[in-house]
């Protein structure tokens, strides 16, 4: 990988990781954190995968939160 790409994704987690803090985290059901976690865990998957590219950021994202909601509606 080479540094360009490192950097977008860590800036990227940064902003999720940030993002999560300022929503208030206690008030959410476990479906909603779930959510939130599978858009950003998928939003960083999206960006590796196509080198940093926006659409596959963004996509990863949707498909990240539609997969964290399901995981989070069986607990």
């Amino acid at each position: 990988m080479n540094k360009n790409l490192i950097a977008k994704l860590m800036i990227g987690a940064a902003m999720v990781v940030s993002a999560a803090g300022c929503a208030s985290w206690d008030s959410m059901s476990s479906r909603q954190k779930s959510t939130v976690v599978g858009a950003g865990v998928g939003g960083v998957a999206g960006a590796a995968v196509t080198g940093g590219g926006i659409l596959g950021t963004v996509g990863g994202a949707a498909i990240g939160g539609v997969v964290g909601d399901q995981i989070g509606k069986r607990r």
